[in-house]
């Protein structure tokens, strides 16, 4: 009877099959080409590309951040907690099995309504050791897909932590990118300042000598005040961008260190990819998908409850009233027995819990298509973004160096008497607004290059990981798989 018993329950396991769609990633329909071709562009997006910069204390930054940013401390802890609800998922999968032990001794009344005989040891002593096992047969696969999405949200979680890696090396640079373009904007209103800070000086001694009028001084008082009034804007925006940067080092508000200027800091090269290739690496797009893979198999999870659910249990074990006679032949007590629950009447429950997953499917899904096309996007913004940066740069600097020229010639043409203060004003202030406007087009150029290594994602996020901590990314991955795949 027990092998007849063994064999159907044998049979059964193998027979097993697990209902739900099997996941297969959604075709996506990918575009040919960048609308920007970048023909003699270097294959960079799998290398730490910030070294491109070739400025140390950049360098530096991004190692620290790495390894104390906080928001990258908890996406790395939540990865760890993804890891045991993947554990706490997968053990309905095996039997489980628990030990009791139990040892007393119990009195009771000789004057109750039912005497005791006087053979009848008292006080009395019982003891009891047993084990017992409980494993639901997962017949229709509702355990394995339940597992199967344990798994998936692991995994989405430990892409979530990549796109934090990546979005954090892109934030850190951006931001010192940023401040050493404060910085030279903050040198040009300064030297802007002291030298209208001499005209206005010559102009005032010029006035008192009745030279030129109360007219002329005012008009270079102004623009003195001007590029003076320009400082404390520039350093409160310098003072803001290190506030944040600190932050994002993990460090309280304070001075960040400076590196090179940004004149001296060289342009990272432009990476070459294709579709494909963004498919595969960025974090966001893996992410979406594994919340795909996740969502599909918990329709499997909800179609099951329709069916019954079939469980062995069972007991073994020894009970005596001497400890001396406990682990005997006759001591022994064992049971076991099959349960089999299926449900008739739910009101809709179970059909509303499996339309549910159907719908989060498809949420699921459109997110993750949504999510690819928004990273088409994003390269081919910053393609265009970097192209047209560069063209506008380079009309720029020829602009400031008309404007240089023609203020050259308008303060010979004031001092020989040709023309009015009035044009060198006009030429020193174009020229003013000039290189501020090309100092912060060059802090967009080199801003578009970062996004643009952001939005390509790449194996360079893998390269920022080694920098977390002395574990390095290859280390965590085979210690995930070991966690995920191994009991």
């Amino acid at each position: 009877m027990n092998k007849a018993i063994l064999t159907l329950v044998v049979a059964m396991l193998l027979a097993g099959c697990a209902l739900g769609p099997d996941y297969k990633r959604p075709a996506i329909d990918t575009p040919a080409a960048w609308r920007v071709d970048e023909r003699q562009a270097q294959d960079t997006a799998n290398t730490a590309w910030w070294h491109q910069f070739e400025d140390d204390v950049l360098n530096g930054l991004i190692d620290e951040a790495l390894k104390q940013n906080n928001d990258l401390r908890i996406a790395t802890a939540r990865v760890d907690e993804y890891v045991g609800r993947y554990w706490v998922g997968r053990s309905g999968l095996f039997p489980q099995i628990g030990a009791s032990a139990f040892a007393g001794q119990e009195r009771a009344s000789e004057r109750g309504a039912s005497p005791i005989p006087s053979t009848v040891k008292n006080p009395a002593e019982s003891y009891q050791a047993t084990f017992s096992g409980n494993w639901e047969i997962d017949i229709w696969g509702k355990l394995r897909r339940a597992t199967e999405a344990s798994k998936a949200d692991l995994l989405s979680t430990e892409e979530a932590r990549q796109a934090v890696i990546l979005s954090l090396v892109s934030a850190v640079a951006n931001g010192y990118i940023n401040l050493r373009d404060l910085d030279k904007q903050l040198e040009i209103a300064a030297r802007t300042a002291k030298a209208r800070e001499d005209s206005y000086k010559l102009f005032k001694l010029r006035y008192e000598g009745g030279v030129i009028s109360e007219l002329e001084l005012n008009q270079v008082k102004s623009e003195y005040e001007q590029a003076l009034a320009t400082i404390p804007q520039v350093e409160k925006q310098i003072g803001f961008q290190e506030n944040a940067l600190s932050q994002l080092l993990g460090r309280n508000p304070g001075p960040v260190e400076r590196g090179k200027s940004i004149d001296e800091m060289d342009l990272p090269a432009v990476p070459s990819g294709l579709p494909s290739d963004l498919l595969e690496k960025r974090p966001d797009v893996r992410q979406a998908e594994q919340s795909l893979v996740a969502a599909n198999a918990r329709i499997g999870v909800a179609k099951a409850q329709f069916f019954p659910t079939i469980s062995l249990t069972g007991l073994f074990g020894w009970a005596s009233a001497e400890l001396s006679n406990l682990f005997t032949g006759p001591a022994q007590v064992w049971s076991w027995g099959g349960a089999a629950v299926a449900p008739i009447f739910t009101g809709g429950s179970l059909l509303g819990q499996f339309w549910a997953s159907e719908a989060i499917q498809q949420q699921t899904l459109f997110n993750y298509q949504n999510t690819v096309q928004t990273a088409f996007r994003e390269v081919n913004d910053s393609l265009i973004d970097q192209r047209r940066t560069r063209e506008q740069l380079e009309a720029q600097k020829r602009q400031v160096d008309s404007l240089k020229e023609y203020a050259r010639i308008a303060r010979l043409r004031y001092e020989n008497g040709y023309t009015s203060y009035i044009e060198v004003l006009d030429a020193e202030r174009s020229l003013f607004s000039a290189e501020l406007g090309y100092a912060q087009t060059q802090g967009v150029l080199f801003g578009a290059l970062v996004n643009l290594y952001k939005a390509m994602g790449g194996g360079w996020v893998v390269e920022a990981d080694k920098l977390t901590s002395p574990e390095t990314a290859t280390a965590r991955k085979e210690d995930k798989e070991e966690k995920t795949e191994n009991p």
